[in-house]
């Protein structure tokens, strides 16, 4: 009796893990691609006293790449799981808050080097540290997703 509710129990821990460890793997360029969208969206900022015009078409153009990016990858991977709507294996959690505590780091280093170098070498800082970083969380991630399934075999 005790072994089929723990049978059962794995079941179900492991349905609710599929979500965040069945998935495609990223492609190589995700990253790099991100980063220069990154770096694109700050690049647009040297038109903000221009051109008004400019200014506001690259920033149309931008989001719509990115509204298409996210509807692409979400028909890839199927549903995507989204922090606040459901609980990540704590394996998978603790990816995700190392993620969003490094974020607000990620945007001051671009701030000041605006700051300090204004667009030109804000949009070169974006693009390496979200580069860098988002390849650093996927390896992480991808790292966390395998001990799930581990776990849970």
């Amino acid at each position: 009796m005790e072994s089929d509710a723990r049978e059962q129990l794995q079941i179900i821990e492991r349905a609710a893990a599929a979500p965040y460890v069945n998935y495609p793997a990223t492609p190589w360029w995700y990253s790099p691609l991100v980063g220069l969208w990154a770096a694109a969206m700050i690049g647009a900022f040297t038109w903000w006293r221009e051109s008004t015009a400019l200014f506001a078409a690259s920033l149309a153009i931008l989001i719509a790449l990115e509204g298409a990016f996210i509807a692409w990858i979400q028909r890839r991977h199927g549903a995507l799981p989204m922090p606040g709507r459901g609980t990540p294996p704590a394996e998978i959690g603790r990816v995700w808050r190392g993620y969003f505590l490094a974020l607000p780091v990620v945007a001051g280093l671009i701030a000041i080097a605006w700051w300090l170098g204004g667009v030109p070498v804000a949009a070169v800082t974006a693009f390496v540290v979200i580069t860098a970083g988002l390849a650093y969380y996927e390896r992480r991630y991808a790292v966390a997703a395998a001990k799930v399934r581990e776990r849970l075999a």
